[in-house]
């Protein structure tokens, strides 16, 4: 049997050639160009809730004080505690425009408590994308100066990150506060890192240095337990009526808890309770918006 060699392979064609090497360069260039899953050093921080959620009027009695009715509805059993406090910012409200607000704060009893909090919002409920937007900002989970939050209100959800210092309250009684320079003094010398250098080098000292007191407004807030909650309260805070004369009253219901599905249930209940009653208030009152541009 004779034994043939096999037939040479044919050419390959210029075309087919160069369809592959095309073929090539485009899988490299889309791979190049497809957006790429965000980086980050370290992992999304882990909030933990609080639910918001605005009473009426209806809900006091002649003396502005939450009725017997709405306490026992809501699990609230504390005595009255009060507290006073004021946000420093400039007339523009620069440090605001920002996302950030400084709080100074006199429980009754307690130190001064000294809060820088900056704020994302939640666009359509997406928790995560605020979360991965934070940390692109620097705020994620080894960031232990600060604590993660989602308030969770009528219609409106806010990440915060918010940083507590206090400082002694010898010499103040009750909830009294300190001179307007006196506080900013302890603002300005305590204020941290992501703050001062937020758009430029001291650029949050300098801000707050040129601020104002905004306030100060004193409230009353009750505690108790409801649901998945041991941290519910109500405030019941007078601020100073739109048109400049007279008295608002903004009444908060809230409740504090570690898991989003223990919130969802507790802002649907509560919703659903008030609304029951006739108590809610169909909306979002933001109390630090309100002090901000009324004082």
């Amino acid at each position: 049997m004779a034994i043939t060699s096999p037939a040479p392979a044919p050419a390959r064609r210029p075309f087919a050639a160069s369809a592959l090497a095309l073929a090539a360069s485009l899988t490299v260039s889309l791979a190049v160009l497809a957006p790429a899953t965000p980086a980050f050093a370290d992992a999304d921080a882990v909030p933990t809730y609080e639910v918001k959620v605005n009473l009426t009027t209806a809900a006091l009695d002649s003396s502005h004080l939450p009725t017997a009715a709405v306490k026992s509805a809501f699990g609230i059993t504390g005595s009255a505690k009060s507290r006073s406090y004021e946000y420093f910012d400039t007339d523009a409200l620069a440090l605001n425009a920002q996302g950030w607000d400084v709080r100074l704060r006199h429980k009754s009893g307690s130190d001064f408590e000294e809060s820088y909090k900056k704020r994302f919002p939640v666009s359509n409920g997406d928790i995560d994308a605020a979360l991965d937007e934070a940390n692109a900002e620097g705020f994620d989970s080894s960031d232990t100066n600060y604590d993660a939050e989602v308030d969770w209100g009528y219609s409106k959800q806010t990440l915060s990150f918010s940083n507590e210092k206090s400082h002694s309250a010898s010499g103040y009684s009750g909830t009294s506060m300190p001179a307007a320079s006196t506080g900013r003094g302890w603002l300005v010398n305590e204020i941290p890192g992501k703050l001062d250098d937020w758009s430029a080098n001291n650029w949050g000292s300098n801000t707050l240095s040129a601020s104002r007191v905004h306030g100060p407004v004193t409230s009353q807030t009750w505690s108790g337990a409801w649901e998945s909650s041991d941290d519910a309260s109500i405030e019941v805070l007078p601020v100073k009526a739109a048109s400049g004369s007279g008295t608002e009253y903004v009444v908060e219901l809230s409740f504090k808890t570690d898991d989003y599905a223990d919130a969802a249930q507790l802002h649907a209940d509560a919703i659903a309770t008030a609304d029951a009653h006739g108590w809610l208030y169909h909306g979002d009152v933001l109390k630090t918006q309100l002090v901000l541009d009324r004082y």
